[in-house]
């Protein structure tokens, strides 16, 4: 990403907050890097070199600044990536190069590993190597200073493969062992493998809004909304846990509490939980350009702060999306309820009360017991082709996701159409633009004189909109509480749905 060096050195006089994490100051008398809201007296202006990315910082030989800590900053590293390095950043973060190698990387995004190289430099100043040495680094300095893990568990949990990397990792890096980083007055241990952590956001946060979105399509047994949190059974890797999320806006934070048995899977588990509740957003920006819309403008005056609610596992997101196709939302929610009791996995041990079990893996799936919740054949049918493609091939949502024609490639799903398509696209692929025109919550909202717009004409009137109507629709769908309860309308089937 290109900075303009005069407007960064502006942004950092005024400790802009608007610009944290876009971007670090790196000064040369000090290696240090900073991010632009640092309390620290800033440094002059020939001392400043500016960089995007914390990784472009680390790889020229900065050092991360103990006041401000880059490690808290929101994360807009993706924002004007490519496609494919966008996509390698979210692997990376979810600890990818942890266990393989960047030629591994390479393959999984179906390019050369030079070509990745290339691209990482040219797009973001750094290394895929350096990227993940940074994510590893600012995790595990996170890890020492809101919690009381040994150095051993901190070192796997960020990513590292043995002690004594993490060791020289901090010596060459803080001129100091990892040891005498650690906050002396630190959070206390939970029971067992649970932890708590702060994930920043970029204020305002509409926590409410994307609370009771969540709250009314919460699955009896696997989500709990109570009071002003959100709890729900997780799984990784084989792996069972539960998380619970709460709102920390004096901290501009999400507070997080993990129950999971294997540490090593906490750099997934952050960047799932991150896409979940749109912590990258830059939502000024967002509202900027839907707020010129007379129609959204008191919207977004009202909510400033709406996200886009994501999802925790791609495969639950589809099948409820199939699931609610022609009904209410109160509707599908209870179908997934019964379903869950049917071919949910029971959690084990003590965990946040109300969560008794865990969404069902694809291979749990088949014809007669989805058809026995009370639903059409085909819907069934295309309930069971889903998750029959899934167990053969996990990453099928990421590998669509990675495509420019992926909502083409979702409706070529059996009963998949357009609604259903943009409806993953916008929780799952995390598709900004995705936009639901067929929607009779959206055409009532956007009714003139009582009379709905067509999805034609809906969708001619959101062009303006882009590449932000997705956030669009959460303004439209929240601005009145009917409208989550509305119907879906009626999917065409494509070729394949039977």
């Amino acid at each position: 990403m290109e900075l303009n060096a005069e407007a960064c050195y502006r942004a950092v006089l005024a400790r802009d907050e608007r610009h944290d994490g876009r971007f670090f100051t790196c000064v040369r008398t000090t290696q240090i890097y900073c991010r632009p809201v640092c309390p620290a007296v800033p440094p002059k202006r020939e001392n400043c070199w500016f960089a995007s990315l914390a990784a472009a910082a680390q790889e020229a030989g900065y050092r991360p600044c103990l006041r401000c800590r880059p490690e808290k900053a929101p994360q807009f590293w993706n924002e004007g990536a490519t496609q494919v390095v966008a996509q390698g950043l979210r692997w990376i973060e979810e600890g990818a190069l942890d266990v393989e190698n960047v030629a591994a990387l390479a393959e999984r995004l179906g390019i050369g590993e030079r070509q990745l190289r290339r691209l990482f430099q040219q797009e973001l100043g750094a290394s895929p190597i350096a990227v993940a040495q940074t994510r590893r680094v600012l995790l595990a300095l996170q890890l020492l200073q809101q919690t009381n893990l040994s150095m051993i568990d901190v070192a796997l949990a960020a990513g590292f493969q043995s002690l004594r990397r993490f060791n020289e990792a901090f010596q060459k890096l803080y001129d100091r062992p990892p040891a005498k980083l650690r906050r002396q007055h630190r959070q206390a241990a939970g029971p067992g493998s649970q932890l708590s952590l702060s994930l920043p956001y970029r204020p305002p946060y509409d926590w409410p809004s994307i609370l009771r979105f969540l709250e009314q399509r919460a699955i009896t047994g696997v989500e709990q909304v109570e009071g002003a949190s959100y709890a729900r059974a997780i799984e990784l890797d084989g792996a069972v846990g539960t998380l619970h999320v709460a709102d920390a806006p004096d901290e501009a934070a999400l507070q997080v509490t993990i129950r999971f048995p294997q540490l090593k899977s906490l750099p997934q588990i952050i960047a799932r939980i991150r896409r979940m509740f749109d912590l990258n957003a830059d939502i000024g920006a967002i509202g900027g350009v839907l707020s010129q819309d007379p129609r959204l403008a008191p919207l977004i005056e009202a909510r400033p702060g709406l996200r886009i609610p994501g999802a925790w596992d791609g495969f639950e997101i589809a099948v409820r999306a199939i699931l609610g196709q022609q009904i209410t939302v109160q509707a599908a929610r209870s179908l997934a309820s019964r379903l869950v009791s049917k071919l949910g996995v029971p959690l084990e041990g003590e965990g946040p009360a109300g969560l008794t079990h865990r969404f069902p893996p694809p291979e749990r799936f088949d014809q007669q017991t989805i058809e026995s919740l009370g639903m059409p054949r085909a819907r069934a049918a295309a309930i069971v082709d889903l998750a029959t493609r899934l167990s053969a091939e996990p990453q099928l949502l990421e590998t669509i996701g990675q495509r420019a024609n992926a909502i083409e490639a979702l409706c070529e799903l059996r009963g998949i159409g357009p609604w259903t398509a943009h409806y993953i696209a916008m929780r799952v692929l995390r598709d900004s633009d995705a936009f639901l025109a067929a929607d009779v919550g959206l055409q009532r909202v956007m009714a003139v004189d009582g009379v709905r717009p067509t999805a034609k004409r809906l969708l001619a009137w959101a062009e303006n909109w882009r590449p932000w109507r997705a956030y669009a629709v959460m303004h439209l769908w929240t601005s009145e509480s009917s409208s989550l309860e509305s119907s879906h309308p009626q999917e065409v089937p494509n070729a394949t749905a039977t």
